[in-house]
């Protein structure tokens, strides 16, 4: 038993840690003295016992060792079984685990295959809906997801690892049931595909919707089913659940039952063994149930005592705190007492005196009349003695009174002791009294009265002080008086005999009068002495009665103080609880918003989610359309194919029947033969045609199908911009509804600001209640945030962890029954203990008792600061009549001091007197009383040591509290500046939106002006100067603000100011615009051709002007003009506006940056400066700590040195006074008194040492306090070295604030960049406007100059013809002809200017038209550009938002994420302790086991010792019994021998003597033989007695074996059903789990229902709450300006009068000013504008002649280039005759080189070969002059003159004479195929010749046709696309780049004739170098640059261009083209 409870005992230590621990060791102990006291027990026993019991008790003992020994067998099998059933259990589990994975496996197959299945169906559905084209779509997706959540459902259950068959059942079933829905959506599957084949084989016929409704049906049906399924699954659940708790409820209440009986077994076994152990040990164990009764019954009154200590003690406390202010008193009040004492010993002694000489007195008075006198004297004596006595019984009862009340008020654990110190006190007064009553006579009554009276006096004072000090005292004073009232009794009892001798005294009487005279007169004087004592006692009475009415003032006053301040601090605490609820109100409010918002972002997440769905929708749809256009182009492609096929078949056809009519007419006998073919063909060509009707068809299906699809698209298309315009409209609502909540929430921060500014006090408390509110409160909102979905997947999550946390309760209360049971064992081994423990619980409780007062006085000093304040002024009062009371006690004390000397001056008189030993005994007691004044000192020493540690402590704590306040403090700034930057971040960022907002609007406000600008430049320009000062204006007037109504003189005065600074401005842009006249100078011509342009959009604006000025009046003009002006003005109003308030934002925002900087910056200094004093003051703790404790440690020792010295010296005083007390109870009475005197002193000695002793218990608790402090400071470093580490953490969060704000502001000072150039950009804009408008008016100069000198040229024209036809009539003279040739000069030039400039013109409406193009194409890609900007940025806020919003829900996740995980550890570490100490007790169960092992290992061990011994006992036996029988054999035959032997004897008698006598010898021998076997005999029976008596011993110590093997069988039934129960408990733990996921999933219907419903009211509410605070702000708001109007209307109605009147009339004149400036500007502008039309007229009349003369000139060319065509034609056959003449060639000189050695010489040679070549270029010459020839006369009569300068200039004929011939011919036709061939293009003016330019005209017909290829070789390069920045000045270097990528129309082709390369672009293709094909892309719309540019017929040849290079001769270009 002592081992299995000390086993017990450490499975509980280290389950219980520390505590344990301790526990574990007293069950130790307890074990220890248990086994102790059974073995001294048993020692008793074994002496005493009897050999009979003891073996009676062995026997036992054997047969208990042996049921040990079988049940040990038993054990160790059952534990093999055990192990072999948990092998069986773990292979069968991995069996089944493995089955289940491969399920899980089949499920997760199973599962693909639905979807696939799924998908199948999917694409079915969506490929019969195409078929379909009138049905909707059927949602065949519903079914997926239900069944994907039952799957998942369902598979959730297969993770855990301990499964039961059940589970395998469920999941078998489960299997089966995806399976059977597998082969249904199978059967679907194919279905569909039979429906889709039928529709495919139907084509548009088969759109039935009687499919659609069935499989509409059909889902339902499907949907209905799968919910009933469900439902009858959870009904299922349910009731399984239902049966395994009730399974497990009947098992574990049989298990307990079994417990029970098996627990009452044990303990009936154990007080079996117990009894059977030791028979006496029953009456030790009845004394050792009474003594743990009784130690419980102290328990329980320690408990109960506890309980009334505590509440003494809180009541002890109140009174403290009332008699603080009396402690000063009571030790004035102490020395009083010792005076008095002194006074009451010095009226001892003087009584003592008077004895004596009363009985010197006594033997003279005899005389009989003084003793009536003195009778008559005596009897008013005994009256007043009488009047005394009555007096004391009423002091008594009032001392017994108060007595009774203030035991009441301390009933204590120390009443015991002080009863005891009590009576001793009682019986040694006692005694003193016997003594005094034996000595004091009739006379000591009245002195007795008097010091009875003082000592009562003292007491009734005393009594008003604490108990703990005078309890003894007045104990003490009691008894004294009890005794004095006793003697007094006596003394009345013997006045009776006092009669008696009064007779006798009268007899001596008359001898003794004169001796009774004076022996009267000293009585007299006594007398006298003692009523001035009465006197003195009755003054001190008065002045401590007076004493005590004062304090007892003072206390009532404390008393009222105390409850105002109660008063006030409930007051205080209701003003709190109103705030709270204020607060409280506020938050609900808040919460109510905050979740208006929240559903507000659900709505916005909802509407997102459509609109993506219906994107996803479009998406499909596109992708459908595109599927089907592929296949439209693909069928298209196919009919094609067959269409020409079919004409191929109706060619051969046709072919054919030609082919037949042909043979018909020559075989008419074969016709049957074709016949048949054609039959056969027609029936293919049906069949074909068939084929082609069923692929129209089918073209027509899928033209409508694509009809159908565009029509849903743009049904989707429509939806979505409805959607869009919902989310629109839902955001727009959004943050209205935000702006409101925002202002709401401003107002409701500023009442915040104002309540919390009253609050400040109750923060603090309130903080962690508003942490745990917000803490709730988004908890709420993430959980309102989460979708359906995510709470589904939450509630899955959450019913596994319920589960998971189900098990884990269900095995801690497991734990907690083990630790139950444990627990009541060890409660009875703890009985015993308990005596140990109350010291240490006493310890416990003085500390605890010790930090409770430290907490009690740390709150009281923290609440009664303020109280203090007003009581130190009392208490100076109070100290100033203490120092006057001060004062009155050094006086007190100085007369003390003269009696003291007096007395000393009486004791030296009697000493004197006095015998021997009186001295030595005064000379003790004078000693004893030095050494109590002594004990006195120190004990008041250690009391001011006690308080200056206390000082020390609550300055300590005080210290304390201040850091944690600071840090507190410091902890709620950190706080404060967090949110103040977090709401600084937040309003920066809604500020920078609403900047982007403002930088988008600006944009756009840009790009309207722009478009305005390019509408109404000629207005701008007018308007610009008097818009900008206006706006300018208006600018300062917005930006001065709430000072727009009282514009004073100064406002004038500026405005007068900024005109001046305007005029300046204006000078300034009109000496800008002078400097960009002159840059647009230098522009190009480009430019100047796009402001052509411009100015005709200008002119068509004049002229709808003109009508409108023809027909409306002219004051609506003015007026229409006046409201332009002023929405201009409106608008720039309103951008100046913008611009200020935005300025105004930015510089707010960087005060405010600055402030926050300079906040942070001092908070940083506070922190460093705070941490300074932390270091200085822990540096100062520490060394001051040192320092004090090193002093303490010093002093004690001195004090303890002191003590020492002190306790040797008392030592051997008492030994002395034992000595002296020896000697004198031998003498006289008065010796008597000396011992009780010296009795008392040792009792008082005894009183102070105790007082010492407790003193330097204080002092240790002192010391231990100081080390917790310094403990605690330590604590505080810690915690202070934390709080910084906190702080550096705080300063890095602060320092990436600081970073992110920079970055901010950085972000926002590019925005302020970007509005600065947007506004330079307008600038610009501006300034361009006026270049643009310079430029034009000086093109318009110019075109008026260009205008005249054409005029003049077309009138030269004219008369230059007249004179010329006057000329060839007439006869012609000299002076005419140089005339005509000048005329001719001039003609010539002006032509070449007219055409210049018609190029230049040209150019620029072509470059005006594409620069327009590019500008429209610009702004229209910015337009879109800016588009997609904006809604890329939408797109990215209402991510982010969404972002946020799942940062805050992810964020806020990962914090109840992080508390569970928190949880989840703390409850691991919990189940691994749990654990380790069931391993640990296993470990321990091993160890008994092991040791059980060994022990009944030796115990067979010593059974098989014992049976070998019992063998070889049983063979001695045997070999003992055959030993006896051969003895017994020979007894026989010896007894027969000796028969004989006696009839041989008998028959020898007579002759053989000698015979007989050898014979008797031998008999005698054997005799003896048989005595010593017989001895031998009985010690072998005895020896096989003690065998069969240790056989027994073994049969019982085998039955006894037995015994414990039937219990450990009993055990391990027990065990087992243990076990078995726990897992029936874990069943019935699951079944109760699965009982609860039902009951939550129902609890969650429940609150989902409950969330809709309190989500509507919420709404409604918020609805309610919204309309209530719109109501109120909007009342608000009407109060507010009712306010303001009628405060502004009194005091600013006659200055806004005198204002309005000034601004009018300002007004009227800017009006004025401005209407004179405008009619000016429009007269002007008319007229220029009539001069521009007139202009512009002329010239397009012009221009028209010039077209119809180009027309006809492009006509001339077209003939030209046919005959250019004829003759690359011509020349091709050339070239084929060149290379067969080149072969003949070479033959020819194969020929004459064989020929030329034998014939001829070389010379004859080359004049043949000349002679071939000059008749080949002959010929070719004839044939092209032939085709030249017959093109002229082709050629119409316009364009004959054309085709001759052509000829012309083939043959080489010079320009001057074709133009002579012409212009005889013909009056003057312009030249414009004069370089085509001999001098180049002249398209552009010709250019002088250069010096390798020879003329050409002695060149040869070929070198002119090279140089005519090499000229149209080059590719006519388009012209880029330039936009107007790109355009040079004509001198710029950029410009000869622009000249080489102009094509080679417009350019001179000098360049290619004087060898150089012009610069081609290689990204374009070679073109044919003989005539641009197509339209060249730079001219544009406006008609081509050139008559050669127009495009050609296809039929024409091209050649590929050939780079010419410049040194290349003719010869060799013509080499090169033969070859090709």
């Amino acid at each position: 038993m002592s081992s299995w409870l000390g086993g017990l005992g450490s499975g509980l230590g280290q389950s219980l840690g520390q505590v344990g621990g301790s526990l574990a060791s007293l069950t130790g102990q307890i074990s220890n003295f248990t086994k102790d006291m059974l073995m001294e027990g048993t020692e008793e026993v074994e002496a005493e016992l009897p050999n009979a019991r003891r073996k009676e008790v062995e026997a036992i003992h054997t047969i208990l060792r042996s049921e040990n020994e079988r049940l040990k067998k038993l054990c160790t099998d059952l534990e093999e079984k055990h192990e072999a059933s948990e092998l069986q259990i773990k292979q069968q589990s991995m069996s089944y685990r493995n089955q289940l994975q491969q399920k899980e496996v089949e499920i997760s197959h199973l599962k693909a295959r639905q979807i696939a299945l799924q998908d199948q169906l999917l694409k079915l559905q969506s490929a019969a809906q195409s078929v379909i084209s009138g049905a909707g779509g059927v949602p065949a997706t519903t079914a997926s997801p239900s069944f994907g959540y039952g799957l998942s459902h369902h598979a959730s259950a297969f993770h855990d690892d301990d499964m039961d068959f059940g589970d395998i059942i469920s999941s078998q079933r489960e299997i089966n049931r995806l399976s059977n829905e597998v082969s249904r959506l199978e059967s679907e599957v194919g279905h569909w595909r039979h429906i889709a084949q039928t529709s495919k084989a139907q084509g548009s016929d088969s759109s039935d919707q009687s499919e659609i409704c069935k499989l509409q049906n059909i889902i339902k049906e499907l949907k209905q089913n799968r919910s009933q399924e469900i439902d009858n699954h959870q009904h299922e659940m349910s009731v399984l659940q239902n049966a395994h708790q009730q399974k497990l409820t009947e098992i574990t209440r049989r298990h307990r039952e079994e417990l029970s009986d098996y627990e009452e077994r044990i303990e009936e076994l154990e007080d079996l063994l117990q009894e059977g152990g030791s028979g006496i040990a029953v009456t030790d164990h009845s004394k050792i149930h009474e003594m743990q009764k009784t130690i419980q019954v102290l328990q329980a009154e320690k408990v109960e005592s506890t309980k009334k200590i505590e509440e003494l003690e809180d009541k002890i406390k109140g009174i403290n705190k009332k008699l603080s202010s009396a402690e000063n008193d009571r030790g004035v009040l102490k020395k009083d007492q010792e005076r008095l004492s002194v006074e009451n010993r010095q009226l001892l002694e003087e009584c003592e005196s008077l004895k004596l000489e009363c009985s010197k007195l006594q033997p003279y008075a005899v005389k009989q009349s003084d003793t009536v006198t003195e009778k008559e004297r005596i009897l008013p004596h005994s009256s007043s003695v009488e009047e005394e006595v009555f007096r004391l019984q009423q002091a008594l009862s009032d001392a017994e009174n108060e007595i009774k009340r203030l035991s009441n008020l301390n009933q204590d654990n120390n009443l015991a002791e002080d009863n005891l110190k009590l009576k001793m006190h009682v019986q040694v007064l006692e005694k003193e009294n016997s003594l005094l009553n034996q000595e004091k006579s009739w006379q000591v009554g009245a002195t007795l009265g008097c010091r009875v009276q003082a000592s009562h006096c003292v007491d009734s004072m005393c009594c008003f002080f604490p108990l703990f000090s005078f309890k003894e005292e007045l104990q003490i004073s009691l008894s004294k008086l009890n005794n004095e009232y006793e003697v007094i009794k006596s003394t009345a009892a013997r006045d009776t005999d006092l009669d008696s001798e009064l007779c006798d005294l009268r007899r001596n009487l008359e001898a003794k009068e004169q001796e009774l005279n004076q022996s009267i007169t000293e009585k007299e004087i006594l007398i006298a002495e003692l009523e001035e004592l009465d006197k003195q006692n009755q003054e001190a009475t008065k002045h401590m009665i007076l004493i005590k009415d004062q304090l007892s003032k003072q206390e009532n006053e404390g008393d009222n103080v105390i409850s105002k301040l109660k008063k006030d601090l409930n007051d205080e605490k209701k003003r709190v609880h109103q705030l709270e609820n204020d607060k409280m109100n506020i938050t609900k409010e808040l919460d109510v918003q905050k979740e208006k918002l929240i559903q507000s972002e659900l709505v916005v997440s909802d509407l997102h989610l459509t609109k993506q769905k219906l994107e996803d929708k479009v998406a499909d749809l596109v992708d459908q359309q595109n599927e089907l256009h592929t296949k439209n182009l693909n069928i298209q492609k196919e009919n094609f194919e067959l269409q020409e096929r079919i004409k191929q078949k109706e060619e051969e056809l046709s072919r054919v029947r030609d082919e037949l009519i042909t043979q018909s007419l020559l075989n008419r006998d074969s016709n049957s033969n074709f016949k048949d073919d054609l039959l056969e063909r027609e029936a293919e060509v049906r069949n074909l045609r068939q084929n082609l009707s069923e692929i129209e068809q089918l073209n027509e299906n899928l033209k409508k199908v694509a009809f159908d699809l565009k029509m849903e698209n743009e049904k989707l298309n429509l939806a979505c911009e409805t959607v869009r315009h919902q989310l629109e409209e839902s955001i727009a609502g959004n943050s209205q509804i935000s702006q409101e909540k925002n202002a709401i929430v401003e107002a409701l921060k500023i009442e915040k600001e104002q309540l919390d500014a009253e609050l400040c006090r109750a923060e603090k408390r309130l903080l962690e209640e508003t942490n745990k509110y917000e803490q709730t409160m988004e908890e709420l909102s993430n959980a309102r945030n989460l979708s359906i979905s995510a709470l589904q997947l939450d509630h899955e999550h959450l019913i596994r962890l319920n589960q998971e946390k189900d098990f884990e309760i269900a095995e801690l209360k497991k734990n907690i029954k083990q630790m139950d049971t444990d627990h009541k064992e060890t409660k009875k081994m703890l009985s015993s203990s308990l005596e140990e423990q109350k010291q240490l619980t006493q310890l416990v409780n003085e500390n605890e008792i010790f930090i409770e007062r430290l907490k009690e006085r740390s709150s009281e000093l923290q609440e009664e600061l303020d109280k203090y304040t007003q009581a130190l002024r009392k208490n100076e009062i109070l100290r100033q009549t203490i120092e006057e009371k001060d004062r009155s006690l050094g006086s007190m004390k100085e007369e003390n001091n003269h009696l003291k000397e007096e007395l000393e001056r009486l004791r030296e008189q009697q000493s004197r007197a006095a015998p021997v030993a009186e001295p030595k005994t005064l000379d003790s007691i004078t000693e004893l009383e030095s050494e109590v004044n002594q004990l006195n000192i120190l004990k008041d020493n250690l009391k001011e040591e006690i308080k200056h540690h206390q000082k020390i402590i609550e300055a300590q704590n005080q210290s304390k509290i201040q850091l944690l306040q600071s840090l507190q403090e410091q902890k709620k700034e950190m706080d404060e500046f967090r949110y103040q930057h977090e709401q600084m971040n937040a309003t920066h960022t809604q500020l920078f939106l609403e900047k982007d907002e403002e930088i988008k609007s600006l944009q756009k406000t840009i790009e309207q002006i722009k478009t305005q600008l390019h509408e109404e430049r000629q207005d701008v320009q007018t308007e610009n100067s008097v818009i900008f000062q206006e706006t300018k204006v208006q600018g300062l007037n917005i930006e001065n603000g709430s000072e727009k109504h009282d514009l004073s003189k100064a406002e004038t005065e500026r405005l007068v100011k900024g005109i001046k600074e305007r005029e300046l401005e204006i000078k300034l842009l009109n000496e800008k615009n002078i400097s960009l006249t002159k840059q647009i100078d230098q522009l190009s011509r480009d430019e100047v051709g796009k402001l052509t342009q411009i100015i005709q959009q200008k002119d068509l604006e004049i002229q709808a002007l003109h009508a409108r000025i023809s027909t409306a009046s002219y004051p609506q003009d003015v007026v229409y003009l006046q409201q332009q002006l002023q929405a201009y003005a409106m608008e720039r109003e309103q951008v100046l506006a913008v611009l200020s308030e935005k300025t105004r934002e930015n510089s707010h925002l960087k005060t405010e940056y600055h402030k926050m900087m300079d906040i942070v910056a001092a908070k940083e200094a506070a922190l460093n400066k705070l941490q300074d004093e932390n270091k200085k003051l822990s540096t100062r703790f520490e060394s001051s700590g040192q320092d004090m404790f090193r002093e303490t440690i010093q002093n004690l020792s001195r004090i303890i040195r002191e003590k020492d010295i002190e306790i040797d010296a008392l030592s051997q005083k008492c030994q002395t006074l034992l000595t002296v007390l020896q000697t004198s109870n031998t003498e006289n009475e008065v010796g008597g008194v000396n011992s009780n005197q010296f009795e008392e002193l040792l009792q008082e000695r005894d009183k102070l040492k105790q007082q010492v002793k407790k003193m330097e218990e204080w002092k240790q608790q002192v010391m231990t306090t100081v080390q917790n402090m310094q403990h605690e400071s330590a604590q505080l470093q810690e915690e202070l070295h934390q709080l910084q580490a906190q702080v550096l953490v705080d300063s890095d969060n602060n320092c990436k604030l600081q970073v992110n704000y920079t970055g901010l502001i950085q972000s926002y000072e590019q925005n302020e960049t970007k509005l600065k150039n947007f506004g330079q950009e307008l600038a610009q804009v501006q300034h361009s406007i006026g270049q643009l408008c310079n430029t034009k008016d000086l093109l318009l100069g110019k075109l008026d100059i260009i205008s005249p000198q054409l005029s003049s040229g077309s009138s030269l024209t004219s008369q230059s013809a007249e004179s010329l036809r006057t000329i060839k009539s007439d006869v012609l003279s000299e002076s005419s002809k140089q005339e005509i040739e000048e005329l001719r000069k001039s003609l010539q030039e002006k032509d070449a200017t007219i055409r210049t400039l018609q190029e230049n013109n040209h150019r620029l409406s072509d470059s005006i038209a594409a620069s327009s193009e590019l500008e429209r194409k610009e702004h229209e890609q910015t337009d879109s550009e800016i588009k997609q900007l904006k809604e890329k940025q939408d797109i990215l806020q209402m991510s982010l938002k969404e972002k946020d919003l799942l940062i805050k829900t992810k964020s806020d996740q990962l914090l109840s994420l992080n508390e569970n995980f928190t949880n989840k550890v703390n409850e691991n570490e919990l189940l691994r302790q749990a654990v380790t100490n069931l391993k640990e007790r296993t470990l321990i169960l091993e160890m008994d086991i092991c040791k059980l092992k060994g022990e009944n290992e030796k115990i067979i061990e010593t059974s098989r010792e014992k049976e070998t011994e019992y063998q070889a006992l049983q063979e001695t036996n045997m070999k003992f019994s055959m030993m006896l029988r051969e003895k017994e054999f020979e007894c026989h035959s010896l007894k027969e021998k000796a028969l004989a032997f006696e009839h041989l004897l008998k028959e020898k008698e007579q002759g053989k003597t000698g015979e007989l006598n050898q014979l008797l010898n031998a008999v005698k021998s054997m005799q003896e033989k048989t005595v010593i076997f017989q001895q031998e005999r009985d010690q072998v029976m005895l020896a096989l007695k003690q065998k069969q008596m240790e056989n027994t011993a073994v049969q019982n110590e085998v039955q006894h074996l037995r015994d414990k093997e039937l219990r450990l069988n009993q055990e391990l039934e027990r065990l087992r059903n243990h076990l078995l129960e726990s897992e029936d408990s874990y069943t019935r733990e699951v079944l109760a789990a699965e009982d609860r996921e039902a009951k939550l999933r129902k609890k969650v219907t429940v609150l989902e229902e409950k969330l809709v419903s309190s989500s509507n009211a919420m709404e409604n509410a918020s609805h309610q709450a919204s309309l209530q605070v719109e109501s109120l702000q909007e009342q608000l708001n009407v109060a507010s300006k009712q306010r303001d109007e009628t405060a502004l209307q009194l005091s600013m109605s006659q200055e806004q009068v005198k204002q309005y009147a000034l601004s009018l009339s300002n007004l009227q004149m800017v009006l004025e000013h401005f209407q004179q400036e405008e009619k000016a500007m429009y007269s002007a502008e008319l007229e220029k504008h009539k001069q521009l039309v007139a202009e512009w007229k002329k010239k397009a009349e012009n221009l028209e002649g010039k077209l119809v003369s180009l027309q006809e000139r492009l006509d001339e060319a077209n003939a030209a280039l046919d005959s250019a065509s004829r003759l690359t034609e011509q020349l091709d056959l050339k070239e084929e005759q060149i290379e067969e003449l080149k072969k003949q060639n070479e033959l020819r000189q194969e020929m004459l080189d064989d020929v030329q050695k034998k014939l001829m010489n070389l010379v004859n040679s080359t004049e043949g070969k000349v002679d071939n070549l000059s008749c080949f270029c002959l010929r070719f010459h004839r044939v092209l002059m032939r085709n030249l020839f017959t093109g002229h006369f082709h050629t119409p009569k316009n364009q004959r003159h054309e085709v001759l300068r052509l000829m012309g200039s083939i043959l080489g004929i010079k320009k001057e004479e074709m133009e002579q011939l012409l212009n005889e011919d013909q009056g003057g036709v312009t030249k414009w195929m004069t370089g085509w061939l001999g001098g180049g293009s002249k398209s552009v003016p010709n250019t002088p010749l250069r010096p390798n330019q020879q003329s050409l005209l002695n060149s040869s017909f070929s070198e002119l046709f090279v140089k005519f290829l090499e000229t149209e070789s080059h590719p006519s390069i388009p012209p880029p696309k330039l936009s107007v920045h790109d355009m040079k000045p004509l001198d710029s270097p950029g410009r000869r780049k622009l000249d080489t990528s102009v094509p080679g129309s417009f350019k001179d082709t000098t360049e290619s004739r004087s060898g150089r390369r012009t610069d081609v672009n290689p990204f374009l293709a070679p073109r044919s170098a003989a005539v641009p094909l197509i339209n060249p892309a730079g001219l544009g719309p406006g008609g081509p640059g050139h008559l050669l540019l127009k495009p050609i017929s296809d039929v024409l040849p091209t050649f590929t261009p050939l780079p010419v290079l410049p040194d290349n001769s003719a010869g060799v270009v013509l080499k090169d083209l033969l070859k090709q």
